[in-house]
C-alpha cells in the first residue's frame, strides 16, 4: 500500500500542476473601448463581468484622463465606486464644487446611493472600478450636462 501511495504521488504533482485558469478581469485581458456616450468624451470603458446594458450585477473599469469630469447625476441604483489607480475627487450634490470635494486613493471605495446626485473628477489620469445593478443608467442634474443632448 505504501510503495501504491508513493508511486501515485508523482502522477498527483503533475496533475496539480496544470496551467491555471484564466483570469479574465486581470488588466492584460480587458477590451477597451470608447467610454458610454452618456460620459463626456474621453474616458475609455471596460467590462470586467456582466452587462451594463441588461437587468443584473455588472462592473467595468473606466479610465479617465487628466482634467476629466463628469457632471451631477444619479443613478436608479447603487453605485459602488474603487480607485484603481490615481485619485479622484468626488462630492453629492446638485453640482459640481472642486472646494467642496472629497478624494478617493488606490483601493479607497465609495457607494453613490441610488437617487443621489454626485459628480466626480481628475486632475491626473485615473482609474476606477464601478459595479452595481443594471441597467446602468445615468440622469444628469441638469439637461444641459448629458453629453447624449449635444448630439
Amino acid at each position: 500500500m505504501k510503495s501504491l501511495i508513493i508511486l501515485a504521488l508523482p502522477v498527483m504533482l503533475v496533475a496539480g500542476s496544470a496551467a491555471p485558469a484564466k483570469i479574465t478581469h486581470h488588466p492584460a485581458n480587458l477590451k477597451w473601448m470608447d467610454g458610454p456616450s452618456s460620459l463626456p468624451s474621453g474616458a475609455q470603458m471596460a467590462v470586467v463581468s456582466g452587462d451594463p446594458g441588461k437587468k443584473g450585477m455588472f462592473t467595468l473599469q473606466l479610465k479617465l484622463p487628466a482634467d476629466y469630469a463628469v457632471p451631477a447625476h444619479h443613478h436608479p441604483t447603487d453605485e459602488h465606486v474603487s480607485v484603481v489607480s490615481g485619485k479622484i475627487g468626488y462630492g453629492m450634490s446638485d453640482k459640481l464644487d472642486r472646494h467642496a470635494a472629497k478624494s478617493l486613493a488606490p483601493g479607497n471605495r465609495v457607494t453613490m446611493k441610488a437617487g443621489m446626485n454626485h459628480w466626480v473628477f481628475t486632475t491626473a489620469p485615473a482609474t476606477i472600478q464601478v459595479s452595481g445593478m443594471g441597467p446602468f443608467e445615468i440622469v444628469y442634474a441638469n439637461k444641459a450636462d448629458d453629453p447624449r443632448e449635444a448630439k
